[in-house]
């Protein structure tokens, strides 16, 4: 979706009533993203910006280049946000990067008011970008590392 229809269509969500919701949905149907393709097709833009390789972030994610492949195309979906999370730090996403993808796979996004939340936050707003460098961090502040991807 582009800038201008995207934001024609936060105006038009803002300024709606509920006897409006079905004429949105019409008029906007073509513009709707379904979750898991939207999250496939922006993950994938996003490596392509930043000329990354799926198999090297899977690489450093530590995950499989298998089960990376069918998360990224959509054929897999995964409930644990610290998988995304590995693949995040793998990619070097930005904190904003990370809460539309996680919106995109329907999970929340990082909340700053959890602590381990918090300590992710700061992990990704300083570029960490290996996972063992993340695990060590909330380890050596008490929390669990990241979950493993196997």
């Amino acid at each position: 979706m582009d800038n201008a229809m995207a934001d024609a269509l936060k105006q038009a969500i803002e300024t709606a009533r509920p006897e409006d919701a079905a004429r949105i949905l019409r008029e906007y149907a073509s513009v709707f993203e379904a979750p898991q393709r939207a999250f496939s097709d922006n993950m994938r833009a996003l490596l392509r910006e930043k000329g990354l390789r799926q198999q090297d972030v899977f690489l450093k994610a530590d995950i499989s280049e298998g089960y990376g492949y069918k998360l990224i195309s959509g054929e897999k979906h995964t409930r644990r946000r610290d998988t995304l999370l590995r693949l995040f730090y793998a990619a070097g996403v930005t904190p904003k990067e990370a809460d539309r993808l996680f919106a995109l796979a329907s999970m929340p996004a990082l909340y700053p008011l959890f602590a381990r939340d918090a300590v992710l936050i700061i992990a990704l707003r300083s570029g960490l970008r290996e996972p063992a460098a993340v695990d060590e961090l909330l380890v050596s502040l008490g929390f669990d590392p990241l979950y493993p991807s196997h």
